[in-house]
C-alpha cells in the first residue's frame, strides 16, 4: 500500500504531520460528506484531516494572497492557519458548510493580519475622511479575474487590507477599525485612496488590453 503524507510544522518547531494509506485517502474523499469528515477529523483522524485540507486550501490560499504578496509568505499563512483550524476542531460545533467556512476565513485572516504587524508592513496614516469612489465597470470588463486579482495584490499594505476587509469580507467600516484598532475615517479615507489607485492601474490595464485586441 502507498503512503502519503504532508507536513505542518508547528510554531514550536515540532512536526505536525498527516499520514495515511492512499486508499483509505480517496475512499474518505469521494464517499464522505463534510459533516462526516469534520466528526472524523474531530476524533483525529489523519486521513479525514488530508481531505479536509484538499477541500478546502486553495480557497484559502486565494485569501491568504489578497493579503500578503509573497506566495511564499501566502502558503506559510496557509499552513499555519490550518494547524490553528485542526487544533480548535474539538471544541468546533457543526452548524452548515457556511459556519466552517466563515470560521476557516476569521482564523485565516488574523494569521494575514498578524503577519503584516510582525513585519512592521501595515502601516496606516490617520488622514480625514474621502468620498467614496466608484469604480469603473466598463474598466472591470475588459479584465480577467485573474488580472484583477493581480492588480489587488499591488496596492499598498493598508489599501488592500481595508479592500479585502470591506469588498471582500464584508465588514463595515466600524468592524474594521476595531479590527485594525484605527479610527472609521480612517478606514474610509484607505478605502477611498485604494479606489482610486485601483481605477487607475485598471485603466492602464485596459487601455493596454484594447491595444492588444486592435493590434
Amino acid at each position: 500500500m502507498q503512503l502519503f503524507f504532508a507536513r505542518i510544522d508547528e510554531p514550536s518547531g515540532q512536526p505536525f504531520i498527516f499520514y495515511l494509506h492512499l486508499y483509505n485517502y480517496k475512499t474518505i474523499l469521494f464517499d464522505m460528506e463534510l459533516p462526516e469528515l469534520i466528526k472524523e477529523a474531530k476524533q483525529g483522524s489523519a486521513a479525514a484531516q488530508k481531505c479536509l485540507f484538499d477541500l478546502l486550501a486553495n480557497r484559502m490560499f486565494v485569501l491568504c494572497r489578497r493579503y500578503v504578496k509573497s506566495p511564499e509568505n501566502a502558503e506559510e499563512l496557509l499552513l499555519d492557519g490550518f494547524y490553528k483550524f485542526f487544533k480548535g476542531l474539538a471544541a468546533f460545533t457543526w452548524e452548515g458548510d457556511a459556519a466552517l467556512h466563515a470560521w476557516l476565513k476569521r482564523i485565516m485572516i488574523n494569521e494575514c493580519l498578524m503577519f503584516l504587524r510582525r513585519k512592521n508592513a501595515f502601516t496606516i496614516v490617520t488622514e480625514l475622511a474621502a468620498e467614496e469612489i466608484a469604480l469603473d465597470a466598463d474598466a472591470l470588463d475588459k479584465l480577467s479575474a485573474e488580472e484583477i486579482f493581480g492588480l489587488v495584490t499591488q496596492l499598498p499594505v493598508g489599501y488592500r487590507t481595508v479592500f479585502n476587509l470591506y469588498h471582500i469580507e464584508g465588514m463595515n467600516h466600524r468592524e474594521i477599525a476595531v479590527l485594525l484598532d484605527i479610527s472609521e475615517g480612517t478606514s474610509k479615507s484607505q478605502l477611498s485612496k485604494a479606489k482610486a489607485l485601483l481605477q487607475k492601474m485598471i485603466l492602464q490595464k485596459g487601455t493596454a488590453y484594447v491595444t492588444r485586441k486592435t493590434r
